[in-house]
């Protein structure tokens, strides 16, 4: 059964640490704090995946039927390895006392969670082959609407969104940049628009946007001085001309678009080094993403930074 990250963190017993890791992964992505993760032996995850359904038919008396079979396509999921090593000073500790630790530590799952989210959206193994295909990567035939085949894109159409949206099986959530999630605030105020965006909290007290009942997740990463906009309107539209962006509608949920792992996150203390005299922790998570279901997520790109449209 796929978990969250958060469901997963109350079935760690006796590990403490191991547990606050996977919590502060959560915590530092809303993206990941939403998406199941299928625990998976191995390295690699293979499925089925639908790709057309038998065809059918009417009949007269004494005729015959045409066979006909579907179409199943055999998918493959590989895991990935990120992680990275944190080393810290035994003058910290002592001068600081150990919790100086467990500041770092905090900071480097910040840093590995805003990475793989990104990755989420914007990973291609084509250029990067250590990392796995995003959703930007993936989808493409009907999976991606364009939101305006105009020059540089148009304004975000609410009658397209709902063309996305409808697009996956029993959607779950949208995606979008922190610009994009505040055109929709400011779209609230407006009487034509403003009926189908609400606001609520998320399992952490923190206020979430929803459109027509979908909770709206953000791409960006959080740490804004390291300037990662991973929706930012920097994407080149169908029809040429200016930068414009995208907003995903997914469907994450066992069997649809889940994360997939094996093993949960590995927090190893590696002790005093003998090269120098630090305190290293090594942090590592075999991980990546399965789009198991052909109508699990969709991509409306060719929007462009202006005030939201019905």
């Amino acid at each position: 059964m796929a978990l969250t990250l958060l469901e997963a963190a109350k079935l760690v017993s006796g590990n403490v640490q191991r547990a606050g890791i996977i919590e502060l992964f959560a915590r530092n992505s809303e993206i990941l704090a939403a998406l199941p993760f299928d625990d998976i032996p191995g390295g690699a995850l293979t499925y089925n995946q639908e790709g057309a359904l038998p065809g059918v038919a009417f009949r007269g008396v004494n005729e015959a039927y045409t066979e006909g079979v579907g179409v199943i396509n055999p998918v493959t999921e590989v895991l990935t390895i990120a992680g990275g090593d944190l080393d810290v000073d035994r003058s910290l500790i002592r001068t600081r006392g150990p919790g100086i630790r467990a500041v770092h530590e905090a900071m480097k799952v910040k840093a590995l969670a805003q990475t793989w989210h990104l990755k989420f959206i914007k990973g291609d193994s084509s250029s990067s082959p250590k990392e796995f295909d995003g959703l930007q990567s993936r989808l493409t035939g009907a999976q991606l609407v364009s939101n305006s085949s105009s020059t540089g894109g148009a304004a975000l159409s609410l009658a397209k969104l709902d063309e996305a949206i409808d697009a996956v099986d029993d959607a779950t959530h949208l995606i979008m940049s922190k610009a994009m999630r505040r055109k929709f605030a400011v779209a609230q105020r407006t009487t034509s628009i403003g009926g189908y965006v609400t606001f609520d909290q998320d399992q952490f007290g923190q206020q979430v946007t929803s459109y027509n009942g979908l909770p709206i997740l953000i791409a960006d990463a959080s740490d804004i001085a390291s300037g990662n906009r991973g929706l930012a309107f920097d994407e080149t539209p169908s029809g040429g001309g200016s930068d414009s962006t995208s907003v995903y509608a997914v469907a994450f949920r066992e069997g649809m678009l889940t994360g997939i792992q094996n093993g949960t996150i590995e927090v190893m203390d590696l002790g005093q080094q003998d090269s120098k005299p630090v305190m290293r922790t090594r942090i590592e998570w075999l991980s990546g993403m399965a789009l198991m279901h052909p109508r699990a997520a969709c991509r409306l790109a060719d929007i462009d930074d202006a005030a939201i449209t019905a």
